[in-house]
C-alpha cells in the first residue's frame, strides 16, 4: 500500500499535497478559467494546493519531477494525451500518484481509465480518491500511454501542426491531416520486427504499436483484449501505394479497417524493431522525437499509480486497484 492510502485504496486527500499542471497549448477552452475551476473544486478537500503553469512541452516532465521534490503526493495535470504522457513518464515507478484531468483533442488516456472527456467528471473521481496501478508502455527507456509509431504517423502530426494553426484544432482538421500526408507518402520503410521468438523483414509504410484497449476500440481495431491482457497490438500496414493506403485510412476512419488487408496485427509483450535509418522520427501519444535505434517495446507492469472512478462506476479497462 502506497503513502497517504487509506484501508480501503483511496487517497487520503485532506493529508496530501495537490500539484495541478495546466497545458495552455492543449486543446481549445481557456486555460486560466479551468484553472480556478480546479482550483475551487479541490481546495477545499486537499492538504495543499499548488498550481505549476506549462508553458514549453520540453518542461512538462521537469516541472512533474519538481513537484515530487516539493512535496507534491499526487500531480493532477491538464492537458491532452502528449501532456499526460510526458507526466506519466516522470511519476512512473514512483509512489507519486497522477491524477488526469482531460483537456486535449481526443483524451485517449482519460476516456480509457473510465474518467470520460469532462472535467468535471474527471475531477469528481479525483475527490473521491479510488488510486490504480496499470501498465504502460515502453520504447528505449521512453514512456507512452496509448500508442508509439514509426513511419508515415510522425509526418502527419507535423502536418497537422500546421493545419490546427490556420484552421484551429479539431477532429475534422485531425483526420485531413492524415489524407493529406498520405497524398504526399513517397517510400516505405524496411524493418526488422522480432518478436515472441520470430524475426522477419517487413516492408511498410506505418507501424503503429498500441496500449489503449478504448483507442483500439473506438477505431474499430482488433486487439483491445491482448492490450488489457498485458500485451502490445503492433499493427504493420499492408499498403504501400498512395491510393491502397489512402483507401485504408478512410475504412479505419470508419471503423471497417480489415486485418489481413489493411493491416497486419501482432501481439506480443516484448518486440524489437530495426533497420533503415539509425535514427527515425518516433511519435508518441500525439508527439514527435527523433530516436536511436534499435526500437526496444516493452511493457510495464504495474508501472503508475493513477486515479480511477470508483470501483462501482470502473470499466473493464481499469487495473487491480492497489488495496488489493
Amino acid at each position: 500500500m502506497g503513502k497517504n492510502l487509506t484501508g480501503d485504496g483511496r487517497l487520503d486527500l485532506a493529508s496530501t499535497s495537490v500539484a495541478l499542471l495546466a497545458n495552455a497549448a492543449s486543446g481549445r477552452d481557456d486555460t486560466a478559467a479551468q484553472v480556478e475551476e480546479i482550483r475551487a473544486r479541490l481546495e477545499p478537500h486537499v492538504g495543499r494546493f499548488r498550481h505549476y503553469p506549462l508553458r514549453k512541452g520540453s518542461e512538462i516532465a521537469s516541472v512533474a519531477r519538481q513537484a515530487v521534490k516539493d512535496g507534491a503526493g499526487l500531480v493532477a495535470t491538464l492537458g491532452g494525451d502528449g501532456t499526460q504522457s510526458a507526466v506519466a513518464g516522470a511519476l512512473a515507478g514512483s509512489d507519486t500518484v497522477m491524477a488526469v484531468l482531460p483537456g486535449g483533442t481526443f483524451n485517449y488516456f482519460s476516456r480509457g481509465l473510465g474518467l470520460g472527456n469532462d472535467l468535471s467528471d474527471a475531477l469528481e473521481a479525483l475527490v473521491a480518491g479510488h488510486v490504480a496501478w496499470i501498465d504502460l508502455g515502453e520504447v528505449n527507456g521512453r514512456i507512452f500511454l496509448n500508442n508509439a509509431s514509426f513511419g508515415v504517423y510522425p509526418d502527419i502530426l507535423e502536418r497537422r501542426e500546421s493545419i490546427y494553426h490556420r484552421w484551429g484544432r479539431s477532429r475534422l482538421m485531425a483526420y485531413w491531416s492524415v489524407l493529406a500526408s498520405l497524398f504526399d507518402l513517397r517510400h516505405p520503410m524496411q524493418l526488422r520486427v522480432s518478436a515472441s521468438g520470430e524475426t522477419r523483414d517487413i516492408t511498410t509504410p506505418l507501424a503503429f504499436a498500441a496500449r489503449s484497449p478504448y483507442q483500439l476500440e473506438s477505431l474499430g481495431l482488433e486487439g483491445a483484449e491482448a492490450v488489457r491482457d498485458g500485451h502490445f497490438a503492433l499493427f504493420i500496414a499492408q499498403g504501400h501505394r498512395r491510393r491502397d493506403l489512402m483507401t485504408a485510412a478512410l475504412r479505419l476512419a470508419f471503423g471497417r479497417a480489415r486485418e489481413g488487408v489493411d493491416f497486419e496485427l501482432i501481439i506480443a509483450d516484448d518486440i524489437v524493431i530495426s533497420g533503415g535509418r539509425a535514427r527515425r522520427l518516433v511519435a508518441f501519444d500525439g508527439e514527435k522525437t527523433h530516436m536511436a535505434g534499435p526500437w526496444h517495446l516493452k511493457v510495464r507492469k504495474d508501472h503508475l499509480r493513477v486515479i480511477v472512478p470508483p470501483p462501482a462506476t470502473a470499466p473493464p479497462d481499469s487495473q487491480k486497484n492497489e488495496s488489493q
